[in-house]
């Protein structure tokens, strides 16, 4: 804990339990590594222990740099790398993040009380795996969260992912609750599924409780579509999907893609770029070179192989679970900005039942959802709340999620 005056602590200290109302920065920084979201979030008490009200009031995206983007990507998963250059990072994007939310309030002026930071994963190891002499799993999110608190004079909740994964859960996906309480219904069965680098779903029944949400990892979102778009065209992303549209899917090298262990894996499970990172989209640009040297046909299989994992992961695990023959499908992420993604997820999903839409529809930007959540994750963990679904993550226990850094 980081304190510079112990009044202010204290005063900070006696405010957690209360649940007060309160606007919320919520700032996430996902796997695709092209910039900074923040969400300004009204959280107040629903009534009741575990009721609470999200309202988003502003939402504002900054996109990293060349060399930032670039830096982040060679620290993901690295191969070689220093102390002083993770030590830097770390600092550095505590700089942007506090940097992001200054801009934001400045743009919409309120009185932010608490801001939830995700950071910037570079390593997620989900399941256990030896290490001297040791089994355990393993996170690390960067973004030095005392650099926003005291740049900011706001008390920052960051690190959520260890507590969780303390608990016998995967660290992932911690956007369930949130999905929960801004789409459950009574009436209809939703999927709210999220396409940023990883794409990740959450199943809500209709009229479900939290206990039967289901929630996990599809597989690759944008992070193979990206890798081929910066090597292939030297571009940071594929802008609506043109260039796959132009292309031609590969049938050859999906057959040997699906092939992949994290498909057939049942949930609870988690991604990053140890399962679709630099060396997985390595191996799919090798097999696709093997058929053709078009560059439009890898991007195109590349989005194939996105649509195809989010399809075939509801059809298998989240469809037998919904209990209705109609599915509102939500979409949200960078992924929902993308046209040729889009329509074959639709070609795929539609004959399934499944009403394909986007968060936008909703009233629920699409780049704004994830951010949202780690504000109300934030509030969870100021209030002493578990943040937690422990049928999304696989933990034995709802747990309260994040550190916090006073002011």
């Amino acid at each position: 804990m980081m304190t510079t005056a112990r009044s202010a602590t204290r005063r900070q200290a006696a405010s957690v339990g209360k649940p007060a109302a309160m606007i919320v920065a919520g700032v996430m920084s996902g796997t695709s590594a092209d910039g900074i979201d923040v969400a300004l979030v009204k959280m107040s008490a629903r009534g009741g222990d575990e009721g609470v009200r999200v309202k988003l009031v502003a939402h504002e995206g900054f996109p990293f740099s060349p060399a930032m983007r670039r830096a982040i990507l060679e620290a993901m998963n690295a191969e070689r790398t220093t102390t002083a250059q993770l030590a830097r990072l770390n600092w550095r994007l505590g700089i942007a993040y506090a940097e992001a939310v200054e801009k934001t309030m400045r743009a919409h002026p309120c009185a932010v009380k608490l801001i939830g930071c995700h950071g910037q994963t570079l390593y997620h190891q989900g399941r256990a795996e030896r290490f001297l002499e040791r089994s355990f799993a393993c996170t690390w999110q960067a973004g030095e969260a005392a650099v926003m608190a005291q740049r900011l004079g706001i008390p920052v909740v960051s690190n959520f992912r260890p507590a969780d994964m303390m608990a016998g859960g995967q660290g992932a996906p911690l956007v369930p609750l949130a999905d929960y309480l801004c789409f459950q219904s009574a009436q209809r069965a939703r999927v709210l599924q999220n396409i940023g680098g990883i794409a990740n779903l959450t199943a809500i029944p209709a009229g479900a409780q939290p206990s039967a949400v289901m929630a996990f990892d599809t597989g690759p979102g944008n992070m193979v579509i990206d890798a081929l778009m910066q090597r292939l065209l030297g571009r940071a992303f594929d802008a609506d999907g043109g260039v796959a549209a132009r292309g031609v899917v590969l049938d050859e090298v999906m057959r040997a893609s699906k092939r992949a262990l994290f498909f057939n894996r049942r949930p609870p499970k988690s991604a990053g770029r140890e399962e679709f990172g630099r060396e997985f989209a390595e191996r799919f640009l090798a097999q696709c070179r093997k058929y053709s040297d078009r560059d439009t046909d890898a991007v195109a299989t590349a989005t194939a192989l996105t649509a195809w994992s989010i399809a075939e992961a509801y059809r298998r695990f989240a469809q037998p679970q919904m209990g209705t023959a109609v599915v509102d499908y939500v979409v949200s992420g960078g992924g929902a900005r993308n046209a040729t993604l889009m329509h074959m997820l639709r070609e795929r999903l539609e004959p399934m039942g499944c009403q394909v839409t986007t968060s936008d529809a909703m009233g629920y930007p699409a780049e704004a959802k994830e951010a949202m959540a780690f504000a109300l994750l934030a509030w969870q963990t100021w209030h002493r709340r578990p943040g937690n679904l422990p049928t999304a993550t696989g933990a034995g226990r709802a747990v309260m999620l994040g550190q916090v850094t006073y002011v």
